[in-house]
């Protein structure tokens, strides 16, 4: 079961990173051009959250079944000293929630503005401030606090 939760914790990576850039995009375009607020806006906003969430559930089940996790918790004094533990246990656990809390953040707001530049301009900001987080808490292969493959395999 852990090997099937990290591979869709790894293909859904790749999910909320392409929902956050169509909705960044789309948000740019019709706040710099003054678009009207379409079904499709609406519809990339709600989905890029949802993505986010089912990923933040994942990775939340993920958490509770790591051998990684379940070793810096066993001994959190001696794992705070390795890198790649505290990475996973700590760092990239908090910056994700955080992420998945500024994109339910920006998603709420921007559906309850009255205008829709306002709307595009809520999605924009907060969007953008969440792929920055996530963009830090991936652990890329090339990042020098851990890193794993683009894409992981069963």
């Amino acid at each position: 079961m852990y090997l099937i939760l990290l591979t869709l914790h790894s293909v859904f990576r790749w999910l909320v990173l392409l929902a956050l850039l169509a909705s960044i995009y789309r948000a740019w375009s019709g706040y710099s051009h003054a678009l009207p607020f379409s079904k499709t806006d609406n519809s990339l906003r709600h989905w890029t959250a949802t993505i986010a969430h089912l990923q933040l559930t994942i990775g939340l089940i993920l958490y509770s079944q790591s051998p990684i996790i379940q070793s810096f918790w066993s001994n959190s004094t001696k794992g705070i000293q390795y890198w790649e533990l505290t990475f996973f246990s700590l760092i990239h656990s908090l910056l994700m929630i955080g992420a998945v809390i500024c994109v339910t953040i920006g998603s709420a707001l921007a559906k309850r503005k009255p205008t829709d530049k306002e709307k595009y301009q809520t999605i924009l900001m907060w969007f953008s401030i969440t792929l920055f987080i996530i963009f830090i808490a991936i652990p890329w292969p090339f990042s020098p606090l851990a890193h794993r493959p683009y894409f992981r395999s069963f």
